[in-house]
């Protein structure tokens, strides 16, 4: 492995500043699947400022203060790189518009051996940038497919949540569109993986896939539908793990499970013999 573990551990990475825009918020709703039927006026309250009480989807969270560099350029053989977790915590609900602080960290890297990978947590914290008050914190891991065997740590990412065992009691249903990828790009990931048939080919995929944090927005799609009447406030967690590729214009059923105020969820792909493409999804709902 090419890079510096150990320092990457202990660099104070500098703290960066960004702002966005309403029209940022709606942007972000519009690739996550709201607004595809104008006449819902629940979702019209994440795409038109005009309705006076405009929204913000809590998963935008990952989006606000969105900066890929820093895992591009610690050394990692990026072709063979997969997100595999992502989680938000909301300390409030997300302003629809502003200016934020974003600080990173590496909280641990796990070496799984050579031609085996490794294992990278990342965790950002996110505040308005004028009132220093906390908004989010961001934690996900990156497998690293290509780059283990460097004598570091061993270890692997916390275990993951467990999906009850019995029926759902919700199943939501998701039709992306052929160019998603393309609409959600404008919100963060333009990775080549996504929009480029050539770069997913040589990644070894047989067409470009949708970005995994698209999916996520659509389980938080379905989640604030079924469970929270839209009401995006009630949000105060979401993570989980992504477990297969989605392809721009598939289907995707979120199964969701409610106990008290943690609501389990899984996103399947029935097009593809209900391909598990999210798992041991975990959403915590603030006390009413």
């Amino acid at each position: 492995m090419s890079f510096d573990w150990k320092k990457l551990l202990t660099s104070n990475w500098p703290e960066k500043v960004y702002s966005y825009t309403e029209r940022d918020t709606i942007l972000y709703a519009l690739g996550v699947g709201f607004g595809q039927d104008p006449l819902d006026t629940n979702e019209l309250d994440f795409v038109f400022e005009k309705t006076g009480k405009l929204k913000a989807v809590p998963t935008q969270a990952t989006v606000i203060a969105w900066d890929d560099a820093p895992i591009m350029d610690i050394g990692i053989n990026t072709l063979m790189a997969v997100h595999g977790e992502q989680s938000v915590t909301l300390h409030k609900p997300l302003p629809t518009a502003g200016t934020v602080a974003a600080s990173i960290r590496f909280p641990a890297i796990f070496d799984k051996g050579a031609g085996k990978g490794a294992v990278i947590l990342i965790e950002t914290t996110i505040r308005d940038h004028n009132t220093k008050e906390l908004l989010c914190t961001n934690r996900m891991t990156v497998f690293a497919r290509g780059d283990g065997g460097f004598d570091g740590p061993e270890g692997s990412a916390p275990s993951a949540h467990p999906i009850p065992e019995r029926q759902p009691d919700a199943v939501i249903d998701f039709k992306t569109r052929p160019d998603q990828a393309f609409l959600y790009a404008l919100s963060g990931d333009r990775n080549a993986l996504h929009r480029d048939p050539v770069f997913a080919a040589n990644a070894g995929f047989p067409r470009p896939v949708l970005q995994g944090l698209c999916t996520y927005g659509a389980a938080c799609h379905a989640i604030l539908k079924s469970q929270v009447g839209y009401d995006a406030a009630q949000i105060a967690e979401i993570g989980g793990r992504f477990s297969a590729p989605v392809f721009p214009g598939e289907m995707i059923r979120t199964e969701i499970w409610r106990d008290g105020s943690v609501v389990s969820f899984r996103c399947k792909l029935p097009e593809r013999k209900d391909a598990v493409a999210f798992n041991n999804g975990k959403a915590v709902l603030r006390e009413q």
